[in-house]
């Protein structure tokens, strides 16, 4: 099951400008919300803040119910699932290293080997184990990034622009992929995105600008999601 977070007038300055200002969101376990403004708006640096690479100059984040200090961040970034616009899939590892590389530091109740083969399968992988970053397509390196976000079974997922360096045709199967695995794991999942039709997807969307939330909408029906997107520019 997902986790529910919590955010009470969080704010993040970079050098002079505040990269968000006073923002207070909800997310309930298990949903799925999509991030959209300019860039700049604030989305990347959300979900830093939630996922634990980053920390708020004031404010609180509560996870489940408790806040998120500093000395928990480590244990809360090994539950949250990160994929990139960029793969960041080390070159001379073989695809199922790469896989396995976040839990290959730590002990775990289950077999490494066996899970990644399995999620591998499950990203439309299978008997690709060996292949190196190099000698796959673009959506297939980003299918290996989304298995090693799931590695460790997390309830939280976090996408930052995971369609943005790919072709209309792959980024629609990659949002398929997304929110297959989301059903079949149970995750609460975060994407932020420039691609209307990802946002449309998800049922809720919650839209920057300046650092400051502009909008929170529940999704509703596709066309319509479409039309008040298109307005975002």
């Amino acid at each position: 099951m997902g986790v529910a977070i919590t955010l009470r007038g969080v704010t993040r300055v970079h050098g002079t400008a505040k990269a968000l200002d006073d923002v207070s969101l909800e997310f309930a376990a298990g949903g799925a919300t999509a991030l959209m403004g300019h860039s700049g708006a604030g989305k990347s640096t959300l979900l830093q803040l939630i996922g634990g690479m980053d920390l708020p100059d004031s404010g609180e984040i509560v996870v489940d119910g408790t806040p998120l200090p500093r000395r928990r961040l480590d244990a809360h970034r090994r539950r949250t699932g990160f994929v990139f616009q960029r793969f960041h899939l080390l070159p001379a590892l073989s695809v199922l290293d790469n896989v396995l590389a976040p839990v290959l530091p730590y002990r775990v109740g289950f077999d490494r080997q066996a899970r990644g083969r399995e999620l591998l399968e499950a990203v439309g992988l299978a008997g690709r184990e060996r292949a190196l970053p190099s000698q796959l397509s673009g959506g297939q390196q980003q299918r290996v990034a989304i298995a090693r976000a799931l590695i460790a079974r997390p309830p939280l997922l976090l996408a930052d622009e995971p369609t943005g360096n790919l072709d209309s045709a792959t980024g629609q199967e990659i949002v398929d992929l997304l929110f297959g695995l989301r059903e079949r794991y149970g995750m609460t999942m975060l994407i932020a995105t420039h691609n209307p039709e990802l946002a449309a997807t998800c049922g809720r969307l919650v839209r920057l600008a300046d650092g400051r939330v502009v909008g929170d909408d529940v999704v509703a029906p596709a066309s319509d999601v479409l039309d008040r997107i298109g307005r975002l520019g």
